[in-house]
Parts: structure tokens; sequence; C-alpha cells
């Protein structure tokens, strides 16, 4: 893959979970209460999560998404045998708090300081977004905290796309999108954003029409990319 630049571009959005925030996070903080079943219903949880909100943008069924992470969770903790209203409860709270991956900090900083208009955009409720990223000191740096309820469908319609766009008052290609999701990677890029995917877990390209514009394993190697010296 020839890499292009993305030095260009006024504006860098990201995807919120997997991309910033660590979801399995939930699952590590209360290992002790879910003991062996601790990867299990997190990986389920995330897959019906995501699920969940396809499945509800083609059935035009739309339900923010704060309901469907307590709808994936319900579903996750009945297939492993769990029965615990209070866990459950512990489990939706701590999805307001999740820790961000090591690299995300500094990079945003960095790429706050160069003078790049810096966004959110994501699946997430906005009370969700919001809560997540005050909890880790990091909603300052970004100018605007787009998610679906303006919309009312999810990612990876072109609708959600476009919000950025219509708020940040750019074009797709000044825009470069980030996110750790193969699937986001190819909406945004079919929408007309350059792409950034950040492959953390070394993951297989996903079999769709877009693929991504750049790959990295790490959120902070896009600096030197946008021309900007790597964070200390």
């Amino acid at each position: 893959m020839t890499e292009i630049s993305i030095s260009s571009c006024r504006a860098f959005v990201f995807d919120a979970y997997g991309t910033l925030f660590d979801v399995g996070s939930v699952s590590k903080r209360l290992q002790e209460s879910l003991g062996d079943d601790a990867d299990k219903l997190s990986d389920l949880w995330r897959r019906k999560q995501l699920e969940y909100s396809w499945l509800r943008s083609l059935m035009n069924d739309f339900t923010d998404f704060w309901n469907v992470t307590g709808d994936a969770l319900d579903y996750a903790m009945a297939a492993i045998g769990k029965d615990d209203p209070v866990l459950r409860s512990r489990l939706m709270e701590a999805y307001l708090s999740l820790d961000t991956f090591p690299d995300v900090v500094e990079t945003l900083k960095t790429l706050k300081k160069s003078g790049h208009k810096l966004a959110i955009l994501s699946n997430g409720a906005r009370h969700m977004l919001i809560a997540t990223a005050k909890s880790s000191g990091i909603l300052s740096l970004f100018d605007e905290i787009l998610c679906v309820d303006d919309v009312r469908t999810y990612k990876p319609h072109p609708s959600v796309y476009q919000l950025a766009c219509d708020k940040l008052e750019l074009e797709p290609s000044e825009i470069s999108f980030q996110s750790s999701n193969g699937w986001d990677v190819a909406g945004a890029g079919q929408f007309g954003f350059k792409t950034v995917w950040i492959n953390r877990t070394a993951q297989p390209a996903e079999r769709l029409s877009h693929k991504a514009d750049i790959v990295v394993a790490r959120l902070d190697e896009i600096l030197p990319l946008a021309g900007i010296p790597k964070a200390a």
C-alpha cells in the first residue's frame, strides 16, 4: 500500500471506542467479580453491541448507544449464566470512565498544539462520550463531540460522517479519520475522508470496497505522517 499524506488535513477526527478508549478495561477492573468469564463477557458484549447498532440501523429502529450497550450486556451476561443486577450496574457505570490507550493523551495534545481541529465522531451517546472524555482528562482537547443521536442511525451510514463536515465546516478530503475498526475505516473512506486504521492487534483487513489509506499500530504513529514530530 502506498501511504498518502495527511499533512494537509485541517482536522483529525477520531472514533472513540477501541480507538481512544479501551473497551476491555471494564472487565479488567471487575476481573475479581467475573472470574474466568471476564474475557468471554468482554468479547461478547462488544460484538453484540456492534451487531445491535447495525441491526437497529437496518430496521430503522434507533435507540441511543447507552440502551444498545445495556441490551448487549444483558445478552452477554445471559450467555455466560450471570444474573447479577449489582454487577450489571457496576459494568455499565464503568463504561462511563473507560481507560484511554497509553498513546492517546500525548498524541492528542501534540495535534492540538499544532493548530489542528480535533473531534470525536462516535456511535456513542453524547452523555457517554462526554463522561468518558472528561474522566480521562481529554474533553477540553476537542472542538466537537459528534455522535449519532443527531441523525438517529449508526456508522457506517454516510449521514454520520457528514456530521463532521457540517460541524467542522470542512470538505471530506480535508479530514483525517482515525479508527481501530476496519469496518468504520471502510465507511469513512467510502464517504471521502482520508483514513487511518489504528490496527493495534494486527487484524487482517476487512473485505470491503475501501481499504485504509494508512495503517499504523499505535495512534502516535500518525504524528510524523501529519508532519509533526512524535510526542516525547
